[in-house]
């Protein structure tokens, strides 16, 4: 699940008074993932607050990922256990939540198959340490995984990250920006996205105001064995060459979107209607577009 390549194309202006208020754009990498923030307002507070971010984007991205050897999930990986702090305790309780939505489609536990399957390791004793179930979190915060086991948030992490800068924003006033933090989430707009299949080419656009938007493709990154980078913690095969989620939040889309890749259309109806989803739209493996 490492490097989950996003397929979503990017058109939006902004009108702004062009002595009050401008629309900047800040760009990196961060997670895995290119990342962008284009953010509409006063000069000034723009400014400061395109500058502010980087920093709170390094600060969870050294809770959370699985390139840095001295973050926090690099250390439970490594050490079997770690302390956890706020940040860290939501995104497990999201982990939680996405689990039981998906009916244990959503696995965090997938990275020892996934280290093995990239390495051309034998996979099958990997298998056997996935179950979400095996994860420790007790209520002072101590987090512990089983001999063997390593978790990946790559399913979810860049969905918390682009939460907390949309909840940022909203907090400090401003009115309209697009978060791009390998997941989209709007406030304001609307935004323009293109949809596209890694086979199949652009295949329609999407409308983005206030809500959240993810998508995952498994076939973007195969992996050995014939395996895709998005893998079912029972063995699953993808059904769609594409899943985007529409919904309230983009930690749920983000998570979400990567189980549903697995799911029947009866699933996915099941499952709009559980997480208060705004629209799902799959690819089929011929290239045919459904929304639901």
């Amino acid at each position: 699940m490492m490097n989950r390549r996003r397929f979503l194309s990017l058109s939006a202006a902004f009108a702004c008074a062009p002595r009050l208020a401008q629309a900047q754009t800040w760009s990196g990498y961060a997670l895995g993932a290119d990342v962008a923030i284009t953010l509409s307002g006063p000069r000034q507070l723009v400014d400061a607050e395109l500058q502010a971010i980087p920093e709170r984007i390094n600060e969870l991205e050294n809770r959370f990922s699985l390139y840095r050897p001295g973050s926090d999930l690099s250390r439970l990986n490594r050490d079997g256990w770690i302390w956890t702090d706020a940040a860290f305790s939501d995104l497990i309780k999201a982990a939680d939540t996405a689990h039981g939505l998906s009916d244990g489609l959503f696995d965090p536990t997938v990275q020892s198959l996934w280290s093995a399957l990239a390495t051309g390791a034998d996979p099958e004793p990997a298998r056997q340490l996935i179950g979400w179930h095996k994860v420790r979190h007790d209520p002072l915060g101590k987090l512990r995984i089983e001999p063997g086991q390593k978790l990946t948030f790559n399913g979810i992490a860049q969905g918390y990250v682009t939460d907390v800068i949309r909840n940022r924003l909203k907090a400090r006033g401003f009115e309209r920006a697009l978060i791009n933090i390998g997941e989209y989430s709007a406030i304001g707009g609307p935004f323009r996205l293109g949809l596209s299949d890694p086979e199949h080419g652009i295949l329609g656009q999407r409308t983005l105001r206030h809500g959240a938007l993810a998508t995952s493709s498994p076939s973007a990154l195969p992996l050995g064995s014939g395996a895709t980078h998005i893998l079912g913690p029972q063995g699953q095969s993808p059904i769609w060459s594409t899943v985007s989620i529409e919904g309230p939040t983009a930690v749920m889309a983000d998570a979400l979107s990567t189980a549903a890749v697995f799911m029947t259309q009866t699933q996915l109806v099941r499952l709009k209607k559980a997480a208060a989803l705004y629209r799902i739209t799959v690819v089929g493996p011929e290239g045919d577009l459904r929304s639901i």
